[in-house]
């Protein structure tokens, strides 16, 4: 008899972190392994937020917070959708989670029943499809490619959507590919969803900031959309906080009402500490981000113009967020240095065996064609990287 549930054994392990954990093990046996498959800023959360931090601590705030955050933190955010994406939330639409990931989680469960569909624009980050399932939903694909940029077209969507069809759950800036939606790109896309008044739409806007395209728009900006959209964001990526846990909703009040349930049962409210650090983080001027977000534009470019120099690797330029998710399927099919590479999984393994370098699966992200890595790393070692997987393959 299995003492485990079904719904622990049909979950995937999340690749990003099996291969950081695969990487680290190598790396322990004295392997010399540069690891490009965790999405982390290699930069130290600024000091500013620190010290906000720190004066928490002597501020004793040290109790429960209220579960669906800080009534300060809540203010702070309503005023960042305003300021950053000219969206209007009150307090009482906002829910401050444990990073925005249980974000997404916590609009998986209070969204979705046994049998509903979500539409996930492939590629889509790893936990999108697992999270549907936890909810004993459907996650549906829609597929793109390296030649539409991975962006969905609005007779894609419009030929996915069925009666069982409720959410629509998609990150823009994209993780893994970088892709930026328009507003043009994403007005088009509400037009077909205007159609359909049932289905909701949950934005996950956390790579806002680490955007090269000039321009970003919130889809709940869209005519039509505010009412059935759910914007998720945090802190983690812009500002380099990925270890402070701090994610948030802005939404429908009967929604945000539902995660605030959801969490009250899950895990209370988050860090009294980070919560009060982030208050500081989203009333600064986002011209603080300007540094880490030019070092991000400038790797892209570094590395897009390297990966160029790699036979048999198809990229788009990523306008967003600190990926590549290059097109490697020419390899399928070929033997490198003894090991036959059937698809991406083959491939991604080949090249920490012999280049020695960690990169994701793009199955994992629901894209059989591509591998996912990283670039939020120092110049040279993503010269170093690339230099040794160029030679892993041309040898």
């Amino acid at each position: 008899m299995n003492a485990l549930s079904d719904r622990i054994n049909n979950l995937s392990t999340s690749q990003t972190l099996a291969m950081a954990a695969k990487a680290r093990e190598l790396k322990a046996q004295g392997l010399d392994i540069i690891s490009l498959s965790l999405g982390e800023p290699d930069f130290n959360t600024p000091d500013f937020i620190k010290e906000a931090a720190i004066q928490a601590i002597h501020d004793n705030y040290s109790s429960y917070s209220p579960v669906d955050g800080y009534a300060e933190l809540k203010e702070a955010i309503a005023l960042k959708f305003k300021r950053d994406n000219g969206l209007d939330y009150k307090p009482s639409q906002i829910v401050v989670s444990t990073g925005a990931k249980q974000s997404l989680y916590n609009l998986c469960q209070v969204l979705l029943n046994p049998g509903d569909e979500c539409l996930l624009p492939a590629p889509y980050w790893v936990s999108y499809a697992e999270m549907a399932k936890m909810a004993d939903a459907i996650p549906v694909e829609v597929p793109t490619s390296v030649e539409s940029d991975f962006k969905i077209t609005p007779e894609q969507l419009e030929a996915a959507i069925t009666p069982k069809t409720k959410v629509m759950m998609f990150s823009s800036p994209c993780n893994p590919s970088g892709s930026v939606y328009s507003r043009e790109e994403l007005t088009a896309l509400a037009a077909v969803l205007e159609k359909y008044p049932n289905i909701y739409i949950i934005s996950d806007e956390i790579y806002e900031h680490i955007n090269f395209s000039g321009s970003f728009c919130s889809i709940a900006t869209v005519p039509g959309m505010y009412d059935r959209t759910i914007t998720v964001n945090g802190v983690a990526k812009a500002f380099a906080m990925t270890g402070w846990r701090i994610g948030y909703i802005g939404g429908p009040e009967f929604i945000a009402k539902a995660c605030t349930k959801m969490q009250g049962q899950v895990t209370s409210g988050a860090n009294s500490i980070a919560q009060r650090a982030t208050i500081t983080a989203l009333q600064a001027d986002p011209s603080v981000l300007k540094g880490m977000v030019d070092a991000f534009h400038r790797r892209r470019d570094l590395v897009v113009g390297l990966i160029k120099e790699i036979p048999g690797f198809k990229i788009n330029v990523p306008e967003g967020a600190f990926y590549v998710f290059p097109d490697v399927s020419y390899y399928f099919g070929k033997t490198l240095k003894g090991m036959e590479i059937k698809n991406a999984d083959d491939f991604s393994m080949f090249l920490l065996e012999h280049a020695t370098v960690a990169t994701v699966t793009g199955d994992a992200f629901g894209n059989p064609d591509c591998i996912r890595f990283s670039y939020a790393t120092a110049d040279e070692t993503l010269v170093e990287a690339l230099r040794r997987i160029k030679a892993a393959v041309t040898e």
